[in-house]
């Protein structure tokens, strides 16, 4: 994008290249440095393009003056800020910026965004054109456009931290690969932008979710969940980090959703233990929450906070208002099969893990929805 200036013809070009290396490095081995090979390689067939089309003669005499670069994390904020052009639909900014600067699958996509993978496709191929019929530009935006370019270009990169913290697809549970790439970027944009409240609140959720990274799965790669996590090995300076983090986006006066997930995640890190948990303040947090990004989700994590505070019956309350809405979410009938258990309905919690079994691609969450499901069906023998 940077060197061509056209979305369509940039990604042809990576594609192309990236077949030309599957078929070359499997005879000849893999390059010392595969990712010169492949920019080098790319930037010779957009030099081999453009002499064939006269339109890009301009651009043609351009590229080949320009010195080699390869790309940085700054070409990255270009590419994500393009993708989020406010031309763009948000779902279109949203799913071109995971498949084109994150790498995901058009199946990635569909799971985080709940819907078909056609219907993914179809945005993509939207986003696609609508880029290079509306000349939209490959740059950071000015700082007058700024407040609205940066909560799409924020979404995207929650949705790219979630998806590696606990990955949808059949594979490893976890990415580390994308958690580690949507913190970097994240904090390229609090240094680029150290007074904007929501970017400081994201880098200081995805600290606080990093700091008990390595407490969440087992030798075995089974999923730890919260109550049984070894508190004693979380890194506590990561922890520091974004609770000061937070501070300095509270001193902002301009609350917002990514503040106060964060606020949540920090009331669980500063339990001693799973008994100490200040769920009624965690309880307010989502009620806050719910102003500022009402959504069914948001409200099912509420549910559980109702749990330990209101008891499971009103728990339940809440989670059949949210049937219609979330019955193809999985985690809606892993928190409903946990509820149910408390209430003693064995058999209706065990169809609902069961759902939530066939829902999950991940492993982890396979391999903990057996467990739970065996030791329910012992229980009641």
């Amino acid at each position: 994008m940077r060197l061509l200036g056209d979305f369509d013809v940039a990604e042809e070009i990576v594609q192309d290249t990236l077949v030309i290396a599957l078929e070359r490095w499997r005879a000849d081995g893999i390059p010392d440095r595969p990712g010169a090979w492949l920019t080098t390689a790319a930037r010779r067939r957009a030099i081999d393009r453009l002499r064939r089309d006269g339109a890009y003669r301009h651009k043609l005499a351009l590229l080949a003056a320009e010195p080699f670069a390869p790309a940085d994390p700054d070409d990255r904020l270009r590419l994500i800020f393009t993708c989020c052009h406010p031309a763009l639909s948000r779902e279109a900014q949203l799913a071109l910026t995971l498949r084109a600067v994150c790498g995901f699958t058009t199946a990635q996509i569909a799971h985080a965004f709940v819907v078909s993978e056609a219907a993914v496709a179809q945005r993509l191929a939207r986003a696609r054109r609508k880029i290079v019929t509306a000349g939209i530009p490959y740059r950071v935006p000015d700082a007058d456009e700024l407040d609205e370019r940066l909560a799409q270009v924020l979404a995207v990169l929650y949705l790219m931290f979630n998806e590696g913290y606990l990955a949808s697809a059949d594979g490893p549970p976890t990415r580390r690969d994308l958690t580690a790439d949507a913190a970097a970027l994240t904090g390229l944009l609090g240094t680029l932008y150290p007074r904007h409240a929501e970017t400081l609140g994201l880098l200081a959720l995805i600290r606080l979710h990093l700091a008990r990274a390595g407490s969440r799965f087992t030798a075995h790669h089974d999923l730890v969940l919260l109550p049984d996590q070894d508190r004693g090995s979380w890194d506590r300076v990561l922890i520091g980090d974004a609770l000061a983090l937070l501070d300095r986006a509270a001193a902002l006066r301009r609350p917002g959703p990514y503040q106060l997930q964060a606020a949540i995640v920090a009331c669980h890190t500063e339990a001693r233990t799973w008994q100490d948990t200040d769920w009624p303040q965690i309880l307010a947090l989502y009620d806050l929450l719910l102003t500022h990004a009402p959504s069914p989700v948001v409200r099912l994590n509420r549910s559980v906070a109702v749990l330990h505070v209101a008891g499971p019956a009103a728990a339940l309350g809440e989670l059949d208002g949210l049937a219609a809405e979330l019955d193809g979410y999985h985690l809606y009938h892993a928190v409903r099969g946990h509820v149910l258990v408390e209430l003693g309905r064995r058999e209706q919690a065990r169809a609902a893990e069961l759902r939530a079994l066939a829902l999950t691609a991940n492993r982890a969450e396979q391999s903990l929805l057996r467990r739970r499901l065996g030791r329910s069906f012992s229980d009641s023998h």
